[in-house]
């Protein structure tokens, strides 16, 4: 019973210690930082990610389609 109390203090001294860890730079850039577009190059590993994905979908339901045995009517 004891440790159960333990571990529940512990865990929740972790869990509001941990944010005040993760606190981020304050928002925005110094004016000499220079931005990186996203150009074609990224975009176009986008597309050939999504055709992709696409295909194994419709592959999958195609295998599942020929594995399900015929019916008789």
């Amino acid at each position: 019973m004891k440790m159960n109390r333990l571990f529940k203090l512990m865990f929740a001294c972790i869990t509001i210690a941990i944010p005040i860890c993760l606190i981020a730079q304050p928002p925005g850039f110094d004016q000499d930082t220079n931005d990186v577009p996203i150009d074609g190059g990224l975009s176009l590993l986008l597309a050939a990610g999504i055709g992709y994905g696409i295909k194994r979908k419709f592959k999958q339901e195609d295998d599942a389609q020929k594995k399900k045995p015929a019916t008789k009517e």
